[in-house]
């Protein structure tokens, strides 16, 4: 017989048992003999017998795993966000599916009906840069699947996320290099309907109004924030009749691309452009001069959506938790701006 075929009506045919009595001794119910459940345990793994976990969630109405999707896996924020939803996830009996969106909207809408086709619990998420259509979302409330963002959120009702102030992490990274004497002060932001994007310009804004240096549209670059933007917005800015002294981007990606051009055009960081960064990619200690940026900790806001996911899905049928958790950031100082 094979094994993969063993069921426990074939356990209790053997033994000459009832099948509803193998099941509770393999469920280690109290109801059956310790000398049965022996002897019903020793021929199930002579057997090779597996219990089918998935037929026996499903008739408990849960598959105890959650869906995970972020934008990119190879940035080292969201692999050490994954790290801590991993991590907490075990720990409480689930499992996890991870699926990465590439920045695409309509490879975000199919990962849920992915999910969702698989029954999972619940889904963690940090959004594409190019959802702006939040009707998949609201499907997930309609089924009643609890979700929870991180990072990346958008602006919907009765939501539950654990982000970061970025308003004021955006604010301390452009009063640091004003302090470092910058004035002129150019921005590579992300796509504004992103409100982690909309709020790091904020803070921007913020910072050259509070120390009475005056806005310049024309300073504040969008662009997807990949390393080849960073070459082609420092471009830009160059062209303006401005002497950029300062550029603050909204992620370390961009703002090594712009050291890397700026370096090969003989500008120098950050005797000539001081450069501050956000997220503290691991190469942003080592790339020449080392990155100073704003740190935070992807493992600390993975491990606290978890927890909040699970707090949601164990309350089920009750009145349901919208929170909202901020974890704190901190301005690592390197040789990007070390005047």
């Amino acid at each position: 017989m094979d094994n993969t075929e063993i069921t426990i009506h074939d356990i209790a045919e053997i033994l000459g048992i009832n099948s509803s009595t193998v099941s509770r001794a393999l469920n280690n119910s109290s109801r059956v003999a310790q000398k049965t459940k022996d002897k019903i345990l020793k021929k199930a793994t002579e057997l090779g017998y597996q219990r089918n976990h998935l037929a026996s969630n499903l008739r408990k109405r849960k598959t105890f795993t959650i869906g995970v999707i972020v934008p990119r896996i190879s940035r080292h924020f969201f692999s050490s966000a994954i790290a801590g939803i991993e991590e907490t996830a075990f720990k409480a009996g689930y499992n996890v599916i991870i699926c990465q969106s590439l920045e695409s909207l309509e490879r975000e809408k199919s990962i849920i009906d992915t999910l969702l086709a698989n029954r999972v619990d619940g889904v963690l998420i940090s959004i594409s840069m190019e959802t702006k259509n939040y009707d998949h979302l609201k499907g997930l409330k309609q089924r009643k699947i609890p979700f929870v963002f991180f990072d990346r959120h958008c602006d919907i009702a009765e939501n539950s996320k654990v982000v970061i102030d970025d308003f004021n992490a955006a604010f301390t990274a452009v009063e640091h290099l004003i302090e470092k004497n910058s004035t002129n002060i150019a921005h590579f932001s992300g796509p504004q309907n992103l409100e982690i994007y909309k709020n790091r310009f904020k803070g921007y804004k913020a910072a050259l109004e509070k120390h009475k240096i005056p806005f310049r549209e024309e300073l504040v670059v969008s662009s997807s924030l990949m390393e080849k933007d960073g070459a082609q917005n420092v471009q830009k800015i160059l062209a303006l009749p401005y002497k950029i002294d300062g550029l603050f981007c909204a992620n370390d990606v961009v703002a090594i691309g712009a050291i890397q051009y700026l370096r090969k055009i003989k500008i120098r960081v950050p005797e000539d452009i001081a450069i501050v960064g956000f997220s503290n990619e691991t190469i942003s200690s080592v790339i020449e001069p080392a990155l100073t940026t704003i740190n935070q900790s992807g493992m600390q806001i993975g491990e606290a959506a978890t927890n909040l996911l699970l707090a949601k899905i164990s309350n089920e049928n009750k009145k349901q938790i919208h929170e909202t958790i901020i974890v704190k950031t901190n301005l690592i100082e390197r040789k990007s701006t070390l005047r």
